[in-house]
């Protein structure tokens, strides 16, 4: 996935409101950036740190700058992609492109499609590759790991998640109609080669996630390797739900 338009560095002052963090360019203008991150973004938040944004191509919008990258881990120069709303795309890229190969080979890929009234699946493939004739359908929801738990660990997720759970129960209830579902992270920082559930943040994703995993959902991950022109897919990384 190439950004839509150049990236531009900044520092970060702070966070506020939650989906407001203040910056300062190197020529001392200070700005308030659209953050798109729900979570604590604990591991992500360095003050003073490096911080990448997008500027909008739309004047009227109220806040031109969305925060895309932080730069973070025990070095200081951990690209960390912060952005919600892009982890998705980087993942369709990926499957189109056969950068994923757990779920290469499908002919049709559809997004945001609803399981009901309520709640929409990131992606869903059909189609299926011969190996996977007995599910004509695979389910796919993304989830995005950014925080970083010291070593080489990640964990999800990074404030407790009711719509986490929510995800959960409903691949379950896919792979109860018969159907294939994958819940997969894609990890967005290079400081992390093994992913665990976040027991000690949200202790009942932790055990819907080993419940719906039990069920017949498959939990992968796979990297994102983040440079300031583009996010693209790497190498799988390990889950260990032990």
């Amino acid at each position: 996935m190439k950004f839509d338009t150049p990236l531009v560095s900044a520092r970060l002052l702070g966070r506020r409101k939650r989906f407001l963090a203040d910056v300062v360019f190197p020529d001392g203008t200070q700005a308030v950036a659209h953050c798109a991150n729900s979570g604590r973004m604990t591991a992500c938040l360095v003050p003073g740190g490096t911080v990448l944004l997008s500027r909008a191509t739309n004047p009227k919008r109220k806040l031109p700058w969305s925060w895309e990258i932080a730069y973070g881990g025990e070095t200081g120069d951990v690209a960390i992609l912060v952005h919600t709303g892009r982890p998705n795309r980087v993942v369709v890229e990926g499957i189109r492109t056969g950068r994923i190969e757990a779920l290469a080979g499908y002919g049709t890929l559809r997004t945001e499609v609803r399981y009901d009234e309520s709640s929409r699946c990131d992606i869903v493939l059909t189609d299926p590759p011969p190996h996977q004739q007995g599910h004509s359908t695979c389910f796919v929801e993304v989830k995005n790991v950014t925080l970083w738990t010291g070593g080489r660990s990640g964990a999800f997720p990074d404030a407790v998640s009711a719509r986490g759970r929510k995800h959960l129960e409903a691949l379950r209830r896919m792979v109860g109609a018969g159907h294939r579902a994958v819940l997969l992270y894609l990890v967005s920082r290079a400081d992390i080669d093994c992913v665990v559930p976040a027991d000690d943040i949200d202790p009942a994703y932790g055990q819907a996630l080993r419940t719906a995993h039990q069920a017949g959902v498959e939990v992968r991950a796979v990297r994102a390797h983040i440079t300031p022109t583009e996010v693209t897919i790497g190498s799988p990384v390990e889950v260990d739900l032990t």
